[in-house]
């Protein structure tokens, strides 16, 4: 916990990006009968009835400190799909950046080991050599960032149905656009000294 505490206490440095990524799975639903639309002194209707078009995972990157968020979803959460994103990050995103702080959780597709399964091993070490990673704990994913604009993603954007990945990208990416518009950034308050008083039941007895 302290770990990434101490990463979040850190003072900006564009050229030592620090971003935050979390994933979360999401059902493609259609409705099984059209919705009644809204009328004057009426809500609109929905059957509660859905039709299942799969599932996709929807992977979140965040630089608290830079406002800017990267967000789109994948067929699947492979370690492969992890490992380009990844690859993304580094060759798109922050190309000119030597070193890039990650902070995620401890999904088993979160590991260097993806990128060798994705790429040849000479790609693999140049990405790996870019990454410096600090894994929330267990039961600790409350203190990753992304999880919380996870969070808001979820309440913005994704409060109806969608049924199809296309869609749902399009969605995205204009939630993407307009939330990186406000340049709104992150003020992480909870601290080690904080944690070390209101957390010290978890801390192990001097």
């Amino acid at each position: 916990m302290e770990d990434v505490l101490d990463v979040y206490a850190t003072a900006y440095d564009p050229a030592v990006p620090v971003v935050c990524m979390d994933e979360k799975p999401y059902q493609l639903l259609a409705h099984a009968r059209d919705p009644i639309p809204a009328a004057p002194g009426r809500d609109r209707r929905e059957d509660s009835e859905y039709v299942r078009h799969g599932t996709c995972s929807i992977f979140v990157w965040v630089e608290p400190l830079a406002g800017h968020r990267r967000v789109i979803a994948r067929d699947r959460r492979t370690r492969i799909d992890w490992a380009h994103e990844v690859d993304r990050l580094l060759t798109l995103d922050y190309p000119d950046a030597g070193t890039v702080v990650l902070v995620m959780d401890n999904l088993n597709t979160h590991t260097l080991g993806s990128l060798y399964e994705a790429f040849d091993p000479a790609k693999a070490r140049s990405l790996a050599q870019r990454l410096e990673i600090h894994h929330t704990p267990k039961h600790g994913s409350w203190l990753n960032i992304a999880e919380i604009e996870l969070s808001a993603l979820t309440r913005q954007c994704l409060d109806r149905r969608i049924d199809d990945l296309g869609i749902l990208n399009a969605e995205l990416a204009a939630w993407q656009e307009a939330t990186n518009a406000d340049q709104r950034q992150v003020n992480w308050q909870f601290t080690t000294a904080g944690a070390r008083t209101k957390l010290r039941h978890l801390y192990p007895e001097p």
